[in-house]
C-alpha cells in the first residue's frame, strides 16, 4: 500500500506513545446538573494529553468519533505546541502556520497524526470515525487515515452541501466539504449503519391478501428471467391452478431459449405452501397464466420480518452552515466563534451509525460544542440514551493570558443548550491535571489515589476500569482483571508515599482479600522476599521506578 511521507514523519509517528498519561480533575465550579450528567463531560486541555488521559478509562469504548480539526487554510490562527523531543520539530513550536507557510502540510500531518492514532486506541473494534475537512488537506488527510485505518476500513467520503452558492468566487464556487469516515475494524461484520426508510415508494405496495396484518400490502414481480447465466436447474415446470405446466417465458413445456425462473425448485415448493407466488391469467403466454411472487412490505421472501430501506447517500444538503451562526446567536445574542457546525449536520451524521444505548461519542476538536448539543437534541428527539465527551482547549496566548474556549464557550454553549430547550441532562467539567509518570511523581506532582487506581490498572491490563466504584483505598484493591486481582498501595501525600511499603501485614490481609486470586500489587516499595512472592502468587510492581511494566494477563 502506498504511504504518505512527510517532514518529521519518522519522529512524530509513534509519539503517542512516549505523551506521558495525565490525570482528569474534576472542576465541580464547572458542573452542570452533573446528577444528570450520567456520562457526559467537559474535558478542558491539550487535545493530544487530554487523549491519552482518556485512554485508562475509555480504550476501545467509544462507539462514535467525530472531529472538525483545523483546515489549514492559513487563516485559522493555529499554533504547532506539541513537545516532541526533535530540533526540526522545536523550531516550529508557537508559531502561527500561515498560508505562506511552505511547511504548513507537515505541520499539520504532524499536529494530526498522534491525535489519529490515539483516537484510534478509543475507538471500539466496531465503532466509526467521522473527520470533517476541505480541499485544503482532503488528499493528505485521506492517505494518512488509509495508512494508520487500513484502505479496507474507508467506507465512504460524504459531501456536505453547506451553502447554495460563493458571489466572491472568482473561478468555480466551492460549495461543498467532505467528511471522510473510516471503521476500525470493517472486517468484523458488526458494522450497523442506518437507512432511509423514506426511499422506497409505498404506492407500489398496493395488493393486500389474508396475510396483510402480518406481512403487509405487497407488489408483484414475474418470477421468470432471460438474458443470465442459463441454468437446466432453473428450468422445470411450476404446476398452474388449472394443472397446465408453466415454463419460464410463458412455455408449456421444456426449452432452452435462455429464460429460466428466479427460485429453484424447493423456493417454489415452499412459497406455494406459504401463498407467496400468485398466478395470473395471461392471453399472452403459451401456458396460459404468468407465475408471479408477492414482495411484501413488512417481510422478505422468506418469511422473516424486514424494514425496507434502501442505504443513505453520501450527498448532505439538508443543512447548511448559516444554521450555525443562527444557533450561536440563539444561545448568546451575538456571534461568539468562528466556523462552529450546525447541530442538523452532527445529527445528521450520528445517524448514519446504529448506536445502542449508553453509545459514546467523542469530539475531540470540540469547537463551539455542537456534537454535545447535537447529542442531547437526538436524545429528546428519539428518547435515547447516548453519551457524549468533549475536548477543547483553552487557547489562551501570551497576549490573551486568560482565553478559555473550552470553559467559556463550549461549556457556556452546552450550558444555555440545556436551559434553552429543555434537555434533560447535564455534563461534568474536568481539566487535563498532572502528569502519571515517574519524572512529575518524584517531583511531588502525585495523582489522587482514584485516578492513580485506574491507570496501573489499565497498564497491568490494558483496559479500562469497569468498576471504578469498586476502588477501596482501605484494602488497597483496584479490580480484578480475569484471574488475576489489582492492588495498589499508595496516598497523594509525598512524605507518607516514601514510607509506604508491601510488608507482611499489608501481604497477610490482601491475601485474604483476594480469595484465591493471583495478586498484583502496585507499591513504592517491598519488603517481602521473592520466595514469599512466588509462595502467594503475589507480583510486586515498584511505584514509581517501574512504573510503565505492564503485567502479562
Amino acid at each position: 500500500m502506498p504511504t504518505i511521507q512527510f517532514k518529521g514523519k519518522n519522529i512524530i509517528w509513534n509519539h503517542h506513545l512516549s505523551v506521558p498519561y495525565h490525570t482528569l480533575e474534576e472542576v465541580e465550579d464547572l458542573h452542570f446538573q452533573a446528577e444528570k450528567a450520567e456520562g457526559n463531560i467537559i474535558v478542558e486541555g491539550d487535545n493530544l494529553i487530554a487523549l491519552k488521559a482518556l485512554l485508562p478509562q475509555y480504550a476501545g469504548k467509544v462507539k462514535c468519533i467525530y472531529i472538525d480539526p483545523p483546515y489549514n487554510t492559513g487563516n485559522e490562527g493555529w499554533v504547532y505546541n506539541d513537545k516532541v523531543n526533535s530540533p526540526l520539530i522545536n523550531e516550529w513550536l508557537g508559531k502561527e502556520v500561515g498560508s505562506d507557510d511552505l511547511t504548513k502540510h507537515d505541520k499539520w500531518l504532524c499536529m494530526m497524526t498522534p491525535r489519529l492514532h490515539l483516537l484510534r486506541d478509543l475507538l471500539a473494534n466496531d465503532g466509526i470515525i467521522f473527520v470533517s475537512i476541505d480541499d485544503n488537506e482532503y488528499h493528505n488527510l485521506k492517505a494518512i487515515l488509509d495508512e494508520m485505518y487500513g484502505e479496507r476500513n474507508f467506507i465512504t467520503t460524504l459531501i456536505w452541501q453547506k451553502k447554495t452558492g460563493a458571489s466572491d468566487a472568482k473561478t468555480i464556487a466551492t460549495i461543498t466539504e467532505y467528511i471522510l469516515v473510516y471503521s476500525k475494524d470493517n472486517e468484523n461484520g458488526d458494522l450497523n449503519f442506518t437507512k432511509n426508510k423514506q426511499s422506497y415508494d409505498l404506492n407500489r405496495y398496493r395488493h393486500s391478501d389474508s396475510h396483510n396484518e402480518k406481512r403487509g400490502p405487497y407488489y408483484i414481480d414475474n418470477l421468470d428471467r432471460g438474458g443470465l447465466q442459463y441454468s437446466d436447474s432453473m428450468n422445470y415446470g411450476i404446476k398452474a391452478p388449472d394443472g397446465t405446466l408453466c415454463f419460464p417465458n410463458g412455455r408449456k413445456e421444456f426449452e432452452n431459449d435462455g429464460w429460466i425462473w428466479k427460485w429453484g425448485k424447493d423456493k417454489v415448493k415452499w412459497a406455494i405452501e406459504n401463498d407467496f407466488l400468485e398466478f395470473r391469467e395471461s392471453t399472452t403466454k403459451v401456458c396460459g397464466w404468468s407465475v408471479c411472487y408477492k414482495n411484501y412490505l413488512k417481510v422478505d421472501n422468506e418469511g422473516n420480518p424486514i424494514e425496507r430501506a434502501a442505504p443513505k447517500k453520501n450527498l448532505l444538503q439538508n443543512v447548511l452552515n448559516s444554521n450555525a451562526a443562527k444557533e450561536i446567536k440563539e444561545l448568546f445574542g451575538n456571534k461568539k466563534f468562528h466556523y462552529p457546525k450546525p447541530v442538523g449536520l452532527i445529527t445528521e451524521i450520528i445517524n448514519l451509525v446504529e448506536l445502542k444505548d449508553n453509545a459514546i461519542i467523542l469530539d475531540s476538536f470540540a469547537g463551539s460544542g455542537t456534537t454535545m448539543h447535537a447529542v442531547n437534541e437526538l436524545n429528546t428527539e428519539d428518547g435515547g440514551n447516548r453519551k457524549c465527551i468533549l475536548v477543547q482547549m483553552t487557547e489562551a496566548t501570551e497576549q490573551e493570558p486568560d482565553k478559555n474556549i473550552a470553559k467559556d464557550i463550549t461549556r457556556e454553549r452546552n450550558k444555555l443548550a440545556i436551559e434553552k430547550y429543555g434537555y434533560d441532562t447535564g455534563f461534568k467539567y474536568y481539566r487535563v491535571g498532572n502528569a502519571i509518570d515517574p519524572d512529575a511523581m518524584l517531583d511531588g506532582e502525585l495523582p489522587n489515589y482514584a485516578a492513580f487506581a485506574k491507570y496501573v490498572y489499565y497498564l497491568g491490563t490494558g483496559e479500562h476500569l469497569a468498576d471504578a466504584d469498586k476502588i477501596d483505598q482501605a484494602t488497597h484493591f483496584v479490580g480484578t482483571h480475569g484471574p488475576k486481582n489489582f492492588y495498589l498501595i499508595y496516598e497523594q501525600d509525598f512524605n507518607t508515599l516514601s514510607r509506604l511499603a508491601l510488608n507482611l501485614h499489608i501481604a497477610e490481609e490482601i491475601i485474604a482479600h483476594s480469595q484465591g486470586k493471583r495478586i498484583v500489587v502496585y507499591a513504592p516499595a517491598c519488603f517481602l522476599d521473592n520466595e514469599y512472592l512466588e509462595e502467594k502468587q503475589m507480583e510486586y510492581v515498584s511505584i514509581p521506578y517501574n512504573l510503565f511494566e505492564t503485567s502479562e494477563s
